[in-house]
């Protein structure tokens, strides 16, 4: 079983959370512009709210999280291209 570390400080990626920890959103990587497009129109804006809900049992993937009141489930390499503030 893979263990996943602690993150915290400014700017880690929405991948590297521990279960439960909130935080917020505050850019994306700029690797990759379709998938950017894709996670803003699933909702993922500077600002909001998100939470680490649950890993999934293989590979810890799929990743749920909770964003304003909705869960989404995310690949890791999807939510490695959203930075977020984890010191709240």
């Amino acid at each position: 079983m893979q263990t996943q570390a602690a993150a915290t400080g400014p700017d880690v990626t929405l991948d590297q959370l521990e279960k439960g920890r909130i935080c917020r959103v505050t850019g994306f990587s700029s690797g990759c512009e379709d998938l950017v497009i894709k996670l803003r129109e699933i909702g993922f804006a500077e600002s909001d709210e998100v939470e680490l809900m649950h890993r999934g049992p293989l590979g810890a993937q799929p990743l749920c999280f909770r964003l304003n009141r909705t869960l989404i489930a995310l690949r890791s390499d999807e939510a490695r291209a959203i930075q977020v503030d984890a010191q709240e």
